[in-house]
């Protein structure tokens, strides 16, 4: 029996171990899925659930409940040896120890690209990861009880101050999301307005929102900045330390919650750690019919899609174009993949990956999203609605569906939970006090170490 091993379980190895395990005849191969988190994101929702408008788990969708006849690995593959036809794989628990295949599936995924400005390992978060949403919204509400008990002025500035680095779909959307929770908070909290906010969009390109045209990204611009919002263009960040932010237009204030979206890198295991062919931007090269390798030399029995290969892209009319890194092509890679991979086993004919945009559409908030298809343009309630309607076609599974739909129903009526739960990221710290305030240092002292 054939060994089929995926590295990755996000979108694209999610989704070809799920088509596989609908293909494959009984004792014909074995599938293995090597990924440290036991469940896919569905990154589409993360503004969402910065926002309350999706529940976190409802983002997440579990392996092992989808994936029957899967072998789970909880890990990471830190090195591929394509000559050995073996990957090393890091369990989150136990000693690394080599794992064999005949075929190899490569969907690892990007990881956030950062660069060295001072303080921005120390106070930033990024927004891939169910985790981070999570954090990032009860940090914006836990901000709005703190500054509530404070008098106006510099501190209570600070913590109701929001940074975001990064124009792209991730940032736009998370940003306008946070915004829109915002807004509405503050029917809560009489003692505070709508002048204690500030929120921050930098991007250090002239425009946001890269694909979609000139002119509906100005209106998304427009749009953010009626809201109160300051969009930071053509601008970097040049500091964060301590949190007070600095910008390269000589602009400087104080952020409590500095937001990381600008942009994906390789995944390290496939830019510095195999033997397989990569391109200059460390991206697995990728044939049409996704085997790694050129036209002249493929790699046998070596697949990959997704963020971390540069898939041609055969339905643009520009020459030696890729596809674009998006959950659009990551599905649609993935279920190429699993036909090809079969088609392969089976002596038949693979066939390359083809696939034309079916638009770009962005929520901006609660009831207000920008669709762009070729020269349409929808803007407001009837793009939110369409980023509702498409999504939620989208995420795998009738179950999650269901899950998400209950919950837009719910809050449609009874509005969005406004409870932080941040407490939850220290859960001992209760427990370790026992009512003595002054033993919280302590506490985080010890957990820092550890």
């Amino acid at each position: 029996m054939r060994e089929i091993v995926i590295v990755g379980g996000g979108y694209a190895g999610f989704y070809t171990a799920w088509r596989l395990e609908k293909s494959l005849r009984k004792g014909e191969a074995r599938v293995t899925v090597v990924d440290p988190r036991p469940y896919m994101t569905y990154q589409p929702f993360l503004p969402e659930v910065t926002a309350g408008s999706v529940e976190a788990r409802h983002a997440a969708v579990s392996l092992r409940r989808h994936l029957h006849r899967t072998r789970l690995i909880a890990g990471t593959v830190t090195e591929i040896r394509n000559a050995d036809r073996t990957v090393n794989v890091r369990p989150t628990a136990g000693d690394d120890r080599p794992l064999r295949y005949d075929i190899l599936v490569i969907t690892a995924g990007a990881v956030t690209r950062t660069f060295p400005i001072p303080g921005v390992a120390e106070q930033a978060i990024g927004l891939k990861h169910v985790e981070e949403a999570v954090a990032i919204r009860d940090r914006l509400m836990t901000a709005f009880d703190q500054a509530a008990s404070l008098p106006p002025g510099p501190e209570r500035r600070k913590l109701l101050t929001v940074t975001f680095v990064g124009g792209g779909f991730s940032g736009v959307e998370g940003f306008g999301e946070l915004l829109s929770l915002a807004t509405s908070m503050l029917r809560s909290y009489p003692e505070l307005s709508i002048e204690d906010l500030s929120f921050h969009l930098i991007e250090s390109r002239g425009r946001i929102l890269p694909e979609v045209r000139d002119k509906p990204g100005a209106w998304v611009v427009d749009s953010l900045e009626r809201r109160g919002a300051r969009v930071h263009l053509n601008t970097q960040l040049v500091s964060a330390k301590d949190g007070h932010v600095v910008l390269s237009d000589g602009e400087e204030f104080d952020s409590a919650l500095i937001v990381w979206t600008a942009g994906n890198a390789a995944n390290p295991v496939v830019h510095n750690h195999t033997d397989l062919p990569v391109d200059e931007r460390g991206l697995l090269m990728v044939r049409a019919d996704l085997r790694v390798g050129t036209d002249s030399e493929p790699v046998a029995d070596v697949w990959a899609a997704g963020d971390d290969a540069a898939v041609p892209d055969l339905a643009s009319p520009v020459p030696g174009a890729h596809t674009v890194p998006n959950a659009q092509h990551a599905v649609r890679q993935a279920k190429r993949l699993a036909k090809n991979i079969v088609a392969d086993l089976r002596g038949g004919r693979v066939r390359p990956y083809r696939h034309d945009s079916l638009g770009a559409v962005a929520t901006l908030g609660l009831g207000r999203g920008i669709f762009q298809y070729k020269r349409i343009v929808i803007k407001g309630f009837p793009a939110w609605l369409m980023h509702r309607g498409y999504h939620v076609l989208a995420v795998p599974t009738w179950e999650r569906k269901v899950r998400v739909l209950a919950v837009w129903l719910t809050a449609a009526l009874f509005g969005r939970d406004l409870v932080s739960l941040l407490s939850v990221q220290r859960p001992r710290d209760a427990f370790v006090t026992n009512g003595y305030p002054e033993r919280a240092d302590v506490n985080r002292t010890i957990d820092e170490v550890a």
